[in-house]
Formats: structure tokens, C-alpha cells, sequence
């Protein structure tokens, strides 16, 4: 099914001979660079394609608002084309909005660019009609996790996936970070199957593959030789999950007192998470890190005897492919993409989401997590053996010069088909 194309709106015109023989001009856009997984993953991309002759990238993102942290300045720092939108933002604000759609076509519309591929929800609303306004040849749209899902209202559910489905007219070609992903949009009717393309999300992976044991680091954060550290990478968000791992933390304590639990990432939930923990009694053996540098989640891995990565929702998280390739067993629950890299029993645990309402979250029963961790704490030979299990799985599928090949591999042959 061809993408509907818009014939009146921009007088743009091209010569596909000519774009082959100059520099094709791509436009990356993302509503904020924030630290998190879809914009390290753009960051990565736009990067990667930059060092390919035949483009001139640029990428459009919003101010990096909120407590995550930020990656403007390390894009910057890297020599890439930034443009930021001020009036960008993630939260939904219909006069925001209508300014940034306006801003984004005015740029679109003079640029004449040839590629828009965005990334996310509000930037790939936003983005893909108003480049479809400005008459550019190719729109491709990257779902780094799905913006419909089972514990948002299902008015927001009905609203996003029936944008979803309109923007999907056109554009010619929708990446998923996972195949999981693509069925469930699928099924959604957001698209044919056909027009999904999984292409996973690439990292800079012999950081990890290649990691020793930062025994330093262990030592600064206060943690002894003989404990035992549990580690998460997300950001202090509600869908993360960091609520169970607390409570199943309880229990593991209670039969492994030489335990440490280490939280990576920042976020709004960080003072009710410091409480939870001290209401549980177990205050001191959680260590919040804050925001750590990217460049630095290898080496806090390196230290972690078990990763878990609890979210509710999630495309495929770069958490797991960080920990497999650092030879580290996790554990999961079964979301999305997770069962595509994680095989149950061998290089980790998968267990079934809660299903169950946000209101009834504190209810939920941690058993089967807590019984996960406690089975591979008490066995230091099988969370080698999954360890070494996880790195087999992980190259070069996650390599970012693989992404980046693959998505050059993409633009080329749109641009034939037109």
C-alpha cells in the first residue's frame, strides 16, 4: 500500500538522478534529547548517517525539559546539525502544538529536503504531516515504544492510535525497534505489515562486550567485596516498574543481607521511591545514583551481579542488550521485545507482567521476581553460564554501525522506488 501523497499543498519537485549524484538531505526529527533510549538512539543514528558521504543530516528536537538529563550539548559537541524548536514540547498543548506543526512545515517547505524520518509520538504526529504538507518525497517513522498501551485511559488509546493510523497513509516506511512491536500495531491496524520494517536499536557495544569490573567505582558507592549487587537502568518513572523491584527488594534482603540494590537514572519519581524504600526498612541497602553520563552505564554494569528490568511498557529496552552484552543475566518481564533477545532460562528470567490497573499496582505480588532473584543469587555458576549465554545473542544485531548500515540501506532504495 503506497503512502498517500500530498499534491497541492507544496510545489516541491525534485530529480532523483540528481539527488543520487548530490548530497541527500535528511531531517531527523525528535520532540526532546533527553537521556533515555529512543534519543540515544537517534543521537546515534544521525551521527552514523553523517559520516556517510552521500548525506547532510539535520537534526529538529525540542528543549530537553524535564529531570532526565540531557544530550544537546553532547550532539553539539559531536559537530551534528541541530535546530531546536522551543515551542516542541512532549506534554500535549494545543497552542504549542500548533506553533511547533507551523514551524516545523516553514522549515520542511525551505529546506527541500528529500528524507523526514522521525522518532516518538508527538514528534512523528507532527512531523510526518507537516512534511507531508511541505510535499517531502520520503517520510519514514521509527516507533521506539507504541504510544497506545493497556494502563493509559482508553480515550488517550482511541486518540493515539487512530493518529497513528492517519499518519500512517503517509508515510512509506515505519521502523520498529522490535518485531513484537510491529505485530501489536498491526494488530492495531495502524498499518499493513508490510510497511514495518525491525531494525534494532544500535549502541556502541564493544563498550560493553569489553568491560572489566570496575572495582573503583564499587568502592565509591560504598559497596563491599562480598556483596551482591541488583542493578535497573531506567529513568524514575511510574512504568518503569521501580515500585515492584522495591518491594521484592524486601524479601531478598531479608534472606540475602549482603545484597545491594543500585539505581541508575533520574526522574520525577525519585522522592517517593527514596520514601518507599524507607518505609520498607531497607533505605540503606538502595543506592540512587542519579543521572549518570552514558559513556559511564558500562562500567555500572560491570558491577551489577543481576540486572533487572521491570517495565510495563517498553519497545525493546536498551537495558537488556547493555546487560547481555555485558555478560549479565536479567530479568524481565515479558513486554514487547524482551522475548525476542532474552531466552527464559538460558541468559535470564522472563515473568508475566502484573495485569492489573494502576490503582492496583501496590497489590501486586512480587513472588515470582522475588524467587528469580534469589535462584540466581544463590547460584554464582549459573549467573555465569547465563551471562555467557547473553553475549552470544546480542552482536552485531545491536551494533549502531549496523543500525545505521541498515537505515542507509532503507533511505537507498526509497529513493529508487520513487
Amino acid at each position: 500500500m503506497k503512502r498517500i501523497k500530498c499534491l497541492s499543498i507544496s510545489s516541491f519537485s525534485f530529480d532523483i538522478v540528481n539527488i543520487m549524484q548530490e548530497k541527500i538531505k535528511v531531517v531527523h526529527i525528535i520532540t526532546r534529547l533527553i537521556l533515555g533510549g529512543a534519543q540515544e538512539n537517534t543521537l546515534l543514528t544521525v551521527e552514523g548517517l553523517s559520516k556517510i558521504s552521500d548525506y547532510e543530516v539535520t537534526l529538529f528536537t525540542g528543549p530537553p525539559l524535564g529531570p532526565e538529563g540531557s544530550l544537546v550539548e553532547e550532539a553539539k559537541e559531536k559537530g551534528l546539525r541541530l535546530v531546536l524548536i522551543d515551542c516542541l514540547r512532549r506534554n500535549i498543548h494545543p497552542w504549542l502544538d500548533f506553533k511547533s506543526f507551523f514551524k516545523l512545515y516553514s522549515l520542511l517547505r525551505t529546506g527541500s529536503y528529500h528524507i523526514v524520518h522521525t522518532h516518538s509520538s508527538k514528534a512523528g504526529i507532527l512531523g510526518r504531516i507537516a512534511a507531508w504538507c511541505a510535499g517531502v518525497p520520503i517520510i519514514i517513522h521509527t516507533i521506539h515504544g507504541l504510544p497506545f498501551f493497556p494502563y493509559q485511559n482508553k480515550f488517550m488509546n482511541f486518540i493515539t492510535v487512530n493518529l497513528e493510523r492517519i499518519t500512517a497513509l503517509f508515510t512509506d516506511k515505519i521502523i520498529t525497534v522490535c518485531d513484537n512491536m510491529a505485530k501489536k500495531a498491526h494488530k492495531a491496524k495502524v498499518a499493513p505489515l508490510n510497511k514495518f520494517l525491525t531494525i534494532y536499536s544500535g549502541m556502541a557495544l564493544d563498550e560493553f562486550l569489553k568491560v572489566k569490573e570496575n572495582k573503583k567505582l564499587k568502592e565509591t558507592l560504598g559497596i563491599k567485596d562480598n556483596e551482591l549487587v541488583i542493578g535497573k537502568i531506567a529513568r524514575l518513572f511510574e512504568l518503569k516498574g521501580h515500585r515492584f523491584l522495591l518491594k521484592s527488594a524486601k524479601e531478598v534482603i531479608a534472606q540475602f543481607p549482603n545484597t545491594k540494590f543500585l539505581l541508575i537514572g533520574d526522574g520525577i519519581l525519585k522522592d517517593k521511591l527514596e520514601k518507599q524504600a524507607l518505609d520498607l526498612g531497607i533505605a540503606d541497602k538502595i543506592i540512587f545514583t542519579g543521572l549518570v553520563p552514558r559513556e559511564k552505564i558500562p562500567d555500572y554494569i560491570s558491577i551489577m551481579d543481576i540486572v533487572v528490568h521491570v517495565s510495563l511498557r517498553e519497545g525493546l529496552a536498551r537495558a537488556i542488550p547493555q546487560a547481555l552484552a555485558c555478560g549479565k543475566p536479567i530479568i524481565s518481564f515479558n513486554i514487547d521485545g524482551a522475548d525476542e533477545i532474552i531466552r527464559n532460562g538460558q541468559n535470564g528470567f522472563l515473568l508475566p507482567a502484573p495485569n492489573m490497573s494502576e490503582e492496583e499496582w501496590d497489590s501486586y505480588d512480587c513472588t515470582q521476581l522475588t524467587s528469580s532473584i534469589l535462584k540466581l543469587l544463590q547460584n554464582d555458576n549459573l549467573r555465569k553460564k547465563m551471562g555467557d549465554e547473553g553475549r552470544k545473542v546480542v552482536d552485531p544485531i545491536f551494533r549502531a554501525e549496523y543500525m545505521v548500515e541498515k537505515i542507509d540501506d532503507l533511505y537507498k532504495k526509497l529513493l529508487k522506488e520513487i
